[in-house]
């Protein structure tokens, strides 16, 4: 079995490149939120600025992608909400286990997100439907972080059940050994 996880480890940096690029596009996006809604402000209240009339759909969309990349990216740190009151008082087996079962929950979410996110991004509303204030772009644009976020939280539910399951193995086999 300690070879299966040395076989496993070897890709972290996949893992490492990933999480990268997900922070890097998320940084993008905040400041193409901050800077469109600044302009759109700033056109409101400065009389020789125009305000875009797209402003308001296009925030909204890059807050979507933001909002799920993000979500994605707290799987891998671990940084999600938890319920933790019983964890104290329950046996270390039992929570590691639990924590798998929890980690295969998001990995089926993850799935169904990518199966019915491209379900969505193929569906007559996606490909003929129009954002209203931009009328050359279509609705794709809104659905595809749906199975863009659902194919990163597969890639990072992957990582922890696999940290997991090498936590249980591992410790078990130190014991064995001493």
């Amino acid at each position: 079995m300690p070879g299966f996880f040395k076989a496993v480890e070897k890709i972290k940096p996949v893992y490492d490149w990933t999480y990268k690029i997900l922070m890097f596009i998320c940084k993008l996006l905040l400041i193409g939120d901050i800077v469109i809604t600044s302009w759109s402000v700033a056109g409101r209240h400065i009389p020789f600025i125009t305000d875009p009339h797209w402003s308001e759909e296009i925030v909204l969309t890059l807050m979507v992608y933001m909002a799920v990349l993000s979500a994605t990216l707290a799987i891998r740190k671990r940084a999600h909400i938890r319920m933790t009151a019983f964890d104290k008082y329950l046996p270390k087996k039992v929570l590691m286990v639990l924590d798998v079962l929890a980690d295969l929950a998001v990995l089926a979410l993850g799935v169904v997100l990518v199966v019915y996110g491209i379900k969505f991004c193929n569906s007559p509303l996606s490909l003929r439907g129009k954002y209203a204030s931009i009328p050359t772009l279509s609705k794709f644009w809104q659905y595809l972080p749906i199975p863009v976020a659902g194919v990163s939280m597969i890639i990072f539910e992957l990582e922890q059940i696999f940290q997991h399951i090498e936590a249980f193995f591992v410790k078990e086999q130190q014991k064995e050994v001493a």
